[in-house]
């Protein structure tokens, strides 16, 4: 994907230039009908929030009778490929479903629409209304790229048939992380077959070791993305505690992760507890109703970090009709359609005044602690290299989660070929 994404940057003047000739030249005709109707596609990856973010479509287009919106379902896998191989073409959807993973290198490529004007010309007011993090995140060189969707943080989820059996207590929330190392080796000690305590994949570092870093005054990037943290003993020492159940037996191994990720292994009832996010709760909910429980990550270094992360509703930079499509993505931020979406309870919106509907939608499960979460949040670490950053990491990690070598070893390794990346990026 790379390799086209900088065949799309060195396209990218000519698109932005496109884009710029259909606002001021005739763009009011670009992609009607003849009886001046309107047609959007909007891309989204996830069917669990297909039909609020259809149901959010409909609730625009009964107020404006001349747009009509189309949701283009296209899974994870596919997605990015999909959105590389469309916006090549010129066909992309005219909205985007955004990550912070992506915004920068495809905002660089030219795929994405500036909202920057468009913005302080509305009445969204997203520096008011929405996390800082979050408008951060798709901030790129001054300029905005998405409009805030939803949220997520990270919570403990736990098997209660599984306490049961093992008769360990309920974890509590405000427990620290030597609490949750201490109950997940009373569930180890139980010998139920075929359960582990909790898995620590080496993917899950949103979920696990980010946070831990921070909390122990690490880093992964340095604030203007020149630099990694990794060789810092601070940054190592956020993470060792994670390796420790890998290689203590209370995670399964890295291998039996790879044949069956965690999150069917939590869903099949092989994991006591499990570290995600708000955003499979859906998933969990279809396989899992009643027989979990959620409590607050457990604090490290007496500290509550957690790591946010989010999606965005980003305009493409080809689109045939970019009034009708900013015009869309911008109300797709508005307090009407972010309390649709917050009341489905498929996901957090983004928007602050409408969050606290999030809770009241499962009242069986304790999803405040993801709010509680926001205020302790920092980013996650991303540029717009880190999809290569992320190969490095994976060579090195998991052969630190196989016992090949130290995690210290690992992370001196990662430091040298990430930087080396960075300075690239920053040439």
């Amino acid at each position: 994907m790379k390799k086209n994404l900088k065949r799309l940057a060195a396209l990218g003047l000519c698109v932005a230039m496109g884009a710029t000739m259909l606002v001021g030249c005739g763009s009011k005709d670009g992609g009607k009908s003849k009886d001046g109707k309107v047609e959007l596609t909007m891309a989204v990856w996830d069917s669990d929030q297909e039909p609020v973010m259809k149901k959010m479509a409909e609730a625009y287009t009964k107020e404006h009778p001349n747009v009509t919106v189309k949701t283009q379902l296209t899974t994870w896998t596919e997605y990015w490929t999909k959105l590389e191989a469309s916006a090549t073409s010129g066909s992309a959807a005219d909205i985007i479903t955004m990550n912070v993973m992506h915004v920068e290198e495809y905002a660089e490529a030219g795929i994405l629409m500036d909202l920057t004007d468009a913005e302080k010309k509305s009445d969204l007011k997203i520096n008011d209304n929405f996390p800082a993090p979050l408008v951060d995140g798709y901030t790129v060189d001054g300029k905005l790229y998405g409009i805030p969707k939803d949220f997520d943080t990270n919570a403990v989820f736990y098997n209660k048939e599984i306490f049961d059996k093992a008769g360990v207590e309920y974890p509590k929330d405000g427990w620290t992380f030597e609490e949750f190392k201490a109950t997940a080796e009373k569930i180890k000690a139980a010998n139920l077959p075929g359960v582990y305590a909790c898995p620590v994949n080496r993917n899950s570092s949103q979920t696990t070791y980010d946070a831990t870093i921070v909390a122990n005054g690490g880093y992964i990037l340095n604030e203007d993305n020149t630099e990694t943290g990794w060789d810092d003993p601070a940054t190592i020492g956020g993470i060792q505690p994670w390796l420790d159940f890998v290689t203590e037996g209370l995670s399964p191994t890295l291998e039996q992760m790879t044949n069956t990720d965690p999150d069917s292994m939590f869903q099949g009832g092989q994991v006591a507890m499990y570290l995600s996010g708000n955003y499979m709760i859906p998933s969990y909910n279809k396989t899992l109703e009643g027989k979990y429980g959620i409590v607050s990550r457990p604090t490290f270094n007496g500290k509550n970090t957690d790591i946010i992360n989010g999606l965005a509703f980003s305009v493409s930079a080809n689109t045939k009709n970019p009034e009708e499509a900013t015009d869309f993505a911008l109300w797709l931020g508005s307090e009407e359609a972010q309390k649709i979406q917050a009341e489905a309870g498929v996901v957090i919106s983004a928007r602050n005044d409408c969050q606290e509907i999030y809770p009241t939608t499962h009242p069986d499960l304790n999803l405040q602690v993801f709010l509680d979460n926001v205020e302790n949040s920092t980013l996650l670490p991303h540029c717009k290299v880190s999809s290569e950053l992320g190969q490095v990491e994976k060579t090195y990690l998991e052969k630190a989660w196989m016992g090949e070598i130290t995690l210290e070893e690992a992370c001196k390794s990662i430091k040298p070929e990430e930087d080396a990346i960075l300075d690239k990026m920053n040439k």
